[in-house]
């Protein structure tokens, strides 16, 4: 068996992976191996919905979206201009009692220098004619907003790091993954890898992967499902991604007038080896009461495929990003409650400049923010994941 000689080996091929890969080897990094016993963006960067909005509920995850917001867009000028629209994102609720929420979402993204605007049913209304919004009684616009199509943009860091020189290593199950004589030692049917330092960006997969190498850390895999809407009179007219927060229902256009929405989050541990790929009856029959109430211009859509798939959480909801506690070149990217395409770009220049740069753990945890997987001490308690395009901030719940 051949034997493979790298400076970092990262494990999995999603948007984080490959996005890390990219930033690397930007970062003049040789020796690169991207490893994955599937492809790139098999797991829940091609399932996801791509949405890119900076109504977030701290200042670092804005930052961050912001950059990999122009990350993508400048990839997707470059490279395929189809996978990119700048179409913005508006969040509505009917329930008064959720108005001081949306003002207090508002005065502190504003604060953050996010250009946000109130908006109204009328402006819901002319943006949506499908939509009904007469009931409305709050809502947030980010004009600037867009969305992404998440498996394009995952191959466009792939084909990036490996213009480059990043090997990368599909297809073949992994037989063992070891840290030996001061380097981590990957095994799979071809032959083994080498790595001084150790990345798992492994989604849904990093919980069993890290418990696998003696280093478990709080993560909670779960299900969440989306489908594809072709509406009765396709309109190539761009509209907002749309998100009515009272039933947790989100809608953003696709090419060809199509339609992408979803809910269908449960909130349960899901195993990503074992769980159902197809969307369920009960999520298909959610949304289509939820589109024929609030949008009966696309009451008689049809569904053109219904998926979910796994995403990874944390009990604060922040990802762990960084160094494992006390483990010998080892670093985590994962646990991104759902938005890991929102994040991946500033989140793997971020990790590289640590990689390369190896600065003081002061400055290291100022890099990395809210993600330090060094918050955790040990493994938490058993917890339930809490995604979804809520108005919460960190762990403290406000709607």
């Amino acid at each position: 068996m051949s034997t493979t000689q790298a400076e970092v080996l990262i494990l999995g091929a999603g948007i984080v992976g490959c996005a890390l890969a990219h930033h690397l080897h930007r970062r003049g990094v040789r020796g690169t191996v991207v490893y994955d016993p599937r492809t790139p963006a098999a797991g829940a960067s091609g399932r996801a919905a791509g949405v890119v909005t900076e109504q977030l509920w701290d200042r670092w995850d804005v930052e961050v979206t912001r950059e990999s917001h122009r990350e993508y867009a400048e990839l997707c000028r470059r490279w395929e201009p189809g996978a990119y629209r700048q179409n913005g994102f508006v969040r509505f609720t009917t329930n008064p009692e959720a108005v001081p929420v949306l003002d207090e979402a508002r005065d502190r993204l504003r604060a953050w220098g996010v250009e946000v605007e109130e908006a109204t049913a009328a402006d819901l209304a002319r943006w949506i004619p499908a939509g009904r919004f007469d009931d409305v009684v709050g809502a947030l616009y980010g004009r600037h907003d867009g969305c992404v199509t998440p498996s394009t943009v995952t191959t466009m860091y792939a084909e990036s790091a490996r213009e480059a020189g990043a090997v990368f290593d599909f297809g073949q199950p992994m037989l063992s993954l070891e840290w030996v004589e001061s380097r981590w030692r990957l095994t799979t049917a071809t032959g083994d890898v080498r790595a001084r330092t150790l990345v798992v960006a492994a989604g849904a997969w990093s919980k069993a992967l890290l418990a696998r190498i003696g280093h478990p850390m709080p993560l909670t895999p779960y299900r969440t499902q989306a489908m594809l809407l072709r509406p009765p009179s396709a309109t190539e007219e761009p509209f907002p991604t749309v998100h009515d927060v009272d039933v947790d229902v989100y809608l953003r256009p696709e090419d060809r007038g199509r339609i992408l929405g979803g809910d269908g989050t449960e909130k349960v541990e899901a195993d990503p080896e074992r769980f159902v790929p197809g969307g369920d009856e009960l999520f298909v029959a959610h949304m289509a009461e939820t589109i024929a109430s609030r949008f009966p211009g696309w009451g008689d859509s049809e569904v053109v495929s219904s998926w979910a798939g796994v995403c990874t959480s944390t009990p604060d909801r922040h990802p762990l990003v960084g160094p494992v506690p006390s483990s010998p070149a080892l670093f985590v990217a994962t646990g991104f409650n759902g938005f890991g395409v929102m994040r991946a770009g500033g989140v793997a220049r971020r990790l590289a400049d640590v990689l390369v740069d190896a600065p003081a753990e002061d400055e290291a945890r100022e890099i990395l923010g809210p993600a330090w997987p060094g918050r955790f001490h040990g493994m938490e308690p058993p917890f339930l994941p809490r995604p979804g395009f809520t108005l919460e901030g960190g762990d403290s719940p406000r709607f």
